[in-house]
């Protein structure tokens, strides 16, 4: 009897431990996401247009194919997508847990292995490019122009989502015609997401952006 007393109580502690944690967690998530760095643009030259790009859940940073800084064709080739069709003007570029990106094309998906291995700092990573005739604007499409400096510095930003900065093609992982995957580098966690990913991006072009996020909210709140 006592045995299950106290198993009872070491149980309502372990409950309660768990439910503190998610509070927590979920109260400095929002908070810190709502917290603008980058208010003040340094160098407000509207040189390049870009795009930031939630599909709900996943934000992508989306940039033109090629211009005088970077031709992505060089290393994020057509011929890597089902279609292979070579007219596309844009690219967007996002990051993830590998297993998650290739196993779970959508929630139905999701296997509570695939969701451990990603939360817990136990997968490897995954950039995913998808190219674009266009892009439209909405509530979850945010188009934003850079000076040629800052997206200098985006570009180099993007690079380092790639194994080692080398763009390692993954064979026959796509979600529809015009996208593909490549090997990443570093690991997806509870405290560093696919978003915050894309959120560092923008810090690192100098645009507005959370402190700290893990949600497309929390990127989407500052352009709003």
């Amino acid at each position: 009897m006592k045995a299950l007393k106290k198993g009872w109580r070491l149980f309502y502690k372990l409950l309660l431990g768990v439910v503190g944690f998610v509070a927590v967690y979920g109260l400095v998530v929002f908070a810190l996401s709502r917290i603008t760095v980058n208010k003040e643009d340094p160098d407000p030259a509207k040189d390049i247009a870009i795009y930031i790009k939630s599909n709900g859940v996943h934000t992508d940073i989306v940039v033109p194919v090629a211009n005088e800084i970077k031709d992505w064709r060089n290393e994020v080739a057509f011929d890597h997508t089902v279609s292979k069709d070579s007219t596309y003007q844009y690219i967007g570029f996002g990051w993830g847990d590998k297993g998650f990106y290739l196993n779970t094309p959508q929630w139905s998906d999701l296997k509570v292995s695939t969701a451990c291995n990603a939360m817990f700092y136990l997968g490897t990573s995954a950039m995913h490019a998808t190219f674009f005739h266009g892009l439209k604007e909405g509530e979850r499409c945010v188009k934003i122009h850079i000076s040629q400096a800052e997206y200098q510095k985006l570009v180099a930003y993007i690079q380092t989502g790639f194994c080692g900065q080398k763009v390692t093609v993954i064979p026959n992982a796509h979600y529809g015609e015009n996208d593909s995957f490549y090997e990443g580098e570093g690991r997806y966690s509870l405290f560093y997401t696919c978003n915050s990913w894309a959120n560092n991006a923008l810090k690192a072009a100098n645009q507005k952006a959370a402190f700290w996020t893990l949600t497309d909210t929390g990127i989407l709140c500052h352009y709003r």
